[in-house]
């Protein structure tokens, strides 16, 4: 993991540590649980314990994604945790998910973005992790007159699906690497092809970790500020609606 992504998951990390005050006696079962899980064959790297809001449960952050735990380590969750309340279900993993999230979308470098900004000014940024292969993404950005119609911002991330070093990634980052990365992306989605380019300080690697971390599997992925996580497409009008606009 690079430096900023090891910089970003200590910050999601202190932000979840935060939300549950977790006592000495639950960050020694933590630990004692972290042991436990990486002696056991998961094939899932174990990032984190920690205590989670139901008592004598603990989540287990992987590269796969969350698990729960028991805090005797008989027995393994995967899946989300709901509270029932008076007025329905709340989904304690995802409002989790989402704090993290939020923290990710204040921690961002927006010089390391390729950023659409409407001429009248936004009234509102999305960050949207995209590929320039994806036809989904390729779709999202041949409305983005619509998008800015409505006030929206989009703000791209590198998400090469096929992973770093593949054709995509390359491609990629010869757009952050371009002069001009904005027209750059946009002639990657129209399917042309663009000068190869190298620089030092493109953050496609970086990106693309990042978006492992907080759980991506496919592209255009669109985080919203309120820490929402949204998969796929979405269009215009609908994007505006989700964003109160």
């Amino acid at each position: 993991m690079t430096d900023v992504c090891k910089r970003l998951a200590t910050m999601c990390c202190a932000a979840l540590l935060l939300s549950v005050p977790a006592s000495a006696d639950e960050d020694t079962k933590a630990a004692d649980l972290a042991a436990r899980l990486e002696s056991l064959d998961l094939g899932l790297g174990v990032q984190r314990v920690t205590p989670s809001e139901v008592p004598g449960l603990f989540e287990v952050q992987t590269d796969g994604g969350p698990l729960y735990v028991t805090d005797d380590a008989n027995y393994l969750i995967a899946g989300n945790v709901y509270e029932i309340q008076e007025g329905g279900l709340v989904n304690l993993t995802e409002r989790k998910r989402s704090a993290e999230r939020r923290k990710l979308f204040a921690g961002i470098d927006e010089t390391e973005l390729i950023t659409f900004t409407p001429e009248d000014g936004a009234k509102v940024s999305v960050l949207v992790f995209t590929d320039t292969d994806c036809g989904y993404c390729r779709q999202l950005h041949a409305q983005m007159a619509n998008y800015h119609a409505l006030g929206i911002e989009v703000r791209y991330l590198a998400f090469p699906r096929a992973g770093v070093g593949s054709p995509t990634y390359d491609k990629m980052v010869s757009a952050w690497c371009s002069d001009d990365a904005r027209e750059a992306l946009t002639a990657l989605k129209r399917g042309e092809g663009i000068p190869g380019k190298y620089c030092e300080s493109h953050p496609v690697g970086e990106q693309y970790e990042l978006g492992q971390l907080i759980g991506i599997m496919g592209t255009p992925a669109i985080l919203l500020p309120s820490g929402r996580l949204l998969p796929g497409y979405v269009p215009p009008d609908d994007l505006a609606a989700l964003l109160g606009l």
